[in-house]
């Protein structure tokens, strides 16, 4: 009878255990999402109820995330913006002053190249106008000789307002440095005629979005570069409005590349945030070898920041290319990112048909969602500390993955992060040897592409971004 007990006491167990799983999988959010639900239900009740729900979160939120700990020190990556200038310095057009700026960019002709003396640059109240086209053999290029020479700062609601084309800026560091969050918008809007502009390793700190890219007047910027550019703020930012450092609405044909993307909390409002997303009916844009820490200085804050979006939270029909938005993006591509240290997922997929999403790296996520009938991925070569998820009619294509099944993350089991020696500092090193895969497809791949330290990817190839992460670091 005793053993009888036993078993039948076992076999209720593993039922038991496979109806909690059922459970988790059919609701379907991790702990990092569930804890903020179950914290703003239990708000408002008796005292029990409301410590009882913040109690649940806090574990929850361990569970998932561990503690908040120390905030890492800055790493010098080989992503983002460097210390070594690009571009070629020349003698063109000299500036040294707010005003000779604004002067030369509304008289600027094609193959002009301003460059900005040392110093700090301060516009307040009207935006920076930049009318004049360039050629695709001659752009006109904006440019500080040494980066950390120029110091742009912007008490204005837009900073460049770039419509012409062949627009191109480079080495600058600039600030938004207005008293109220709301009045610093943007650092570039890129909008209509505004096609082939770049933005190449700049620094970029404390807009609501950094970089905003939108049609106007039935044209769209499309074919935009963002290189090697750091976005990032030194605090959350204090309003309602979207806050996404690269907000790319209805525009096709871009590419961002290596570049820094961290800290964009949003303190009002939804508290939703992206690092960067693609939206609005666009298409064939790339975001490769970027990485993307949602958290790196500011941590422990409330709201929901997701890594990077092809969709984002969704457009106004009057916003979008076709007027419709059927689809948010169509054949766009996420590949070689690191993202890192989101509230919410790391990489979100809504409404995006035909979509690649390919050998990126994912840690203390929520992993990849692609959501909604119109979402549909390839899937392949990505590790995922986190589930990778199709839900409410999303198709994904799924090849060779390795990723972390949901109900492991509300027992604290996160074996992808634990190839890792420290991610939370910051350190990606292989705790031991790196994940092999058996076999890689490379044949959805370019020819030419890289991994996220810039380098060819060997056989045996591994599961992610980078196969040795020191390769991923500066050199002096």
């Amino acid at each position: 009878m005793a053993r009888r007990g036993l078993l039948a006491a076992g076999v209720l167990a593993v039922v038991a255990g496979g109806v909690l799983l059922a459970a988790i999988d059919h609701v379907g959010r991790a702990p990092r999402t569930l804890a903020p639900y179950i914290e703003k239900r239990s708000s408002g009740h008796n005292p029990l109820i409301e410590n009882t729900g913040r109690r649940v979160a806090a574990i929850l939120t361990s569970l998932d995330r561990g503690s908040a700990g120390t905030p890492p020190a800055r790493l010098a990556l080989a992503a983002g913006a460097q210390p070594r200038p690009v571009g070629q310095d020349g003698a063109g057009i000299q500036v040294a002053t707010p005003e000779a700026l604004r002067a030369a960019l509304l008289q600027a002709s094609p193959g002009d190249v301003i460059t900005l003396a040392p110093g700090t640059y301060r516009f307040q109240g009207k935006s920076i106008d930049v009318p004049r086209p360039g050629r695709a053999d001659a752009p006109i290029v904006v440019r500080a000789a040494q980066p950390g020479t120029v110091h742009i700062e912007l008490e204005t609601l837009e900073g460049f307002v770039v419509g012409a084309p062949y627009w191109r800026f480079e080495n600058l560091n600039i600030d938004g440095v207005c008293r109220a969050d709301d009045d610093c918008e943007h650092a570039f809007h890129v909008i209509g005629n505004g096609h082939h502009f770049a933005s190449v390793n700049n620094t970029i700190r404390d807009f609501n979005a950094h970089i905003k890219i939108n049609g106007a007047g039935g044209r769209f910027p499309d074919d935009g570069l963002i290189e090697h550019t750091t976005l990032t703020a030194t605090r959350a930012r204090a309003t309602a409005n979207p806050v996404t450092p690269v907000d790319l609405v209805a525009a096709s044909g871009w590419t961002l590349r290596a570049n820094l993307i961290t800290d964009f909390a949003k303190r009002d409002g939804n508290q939703v945030s992206y690092g960067a997303f693609a939206k609005g009916g666009g298409r064939n844009n790339v975001f490769e070898r970027n990485v993307v820490w949602c958290e790196q200085m500011l941590r422990g804050l409330p709201g929901q920041r997701v890594g990077l979006s092809l969709g984002g939270g969704g457009t106004g029909h009057e916003f979008c290319r076709d007027g419709r938005c059927i689809t948010e993006q169509e054949g766009s591509t996420l590949r070689a990112n690191l993202i890192v240290g989101c509230s919410d997922a790391g990489i979100y997929l809504n409404k995006a048909a035909g979509s690649k999403v390919f050998d990126n790296t994912l840690v203390d996520t929520s992993g990849i969602d692609v959501r909604y009938p119109a979402s549909s991925a390839q899937v392949d070569g990505n590790l995922v500390d986190g589930p990778i998820r199709a839900r409410d009619g999303g198709i994904a294509h799924l090849g060779d993955n390795r990723a972390t099944p949901l109900w492991r993350a509300y027992l604290g089991s996160h074996p992808v992060r634990g190839l890792f020696r420290a991610p939370d500092a910051g350190d990606f090193m292989w705790r031991d040897e790196a994940p092999l895969r058996a076999e890689a497809d490379e044949g959805e791949r370019p020819a030419d592409a890289l991994d996220l330290c810039g380098t060819r990817r060997a056989s045996p190839v591994v599961y992610g971004a980078f196969a040795r992460f020191t390769g991923c670091l500066a050199t002096p």
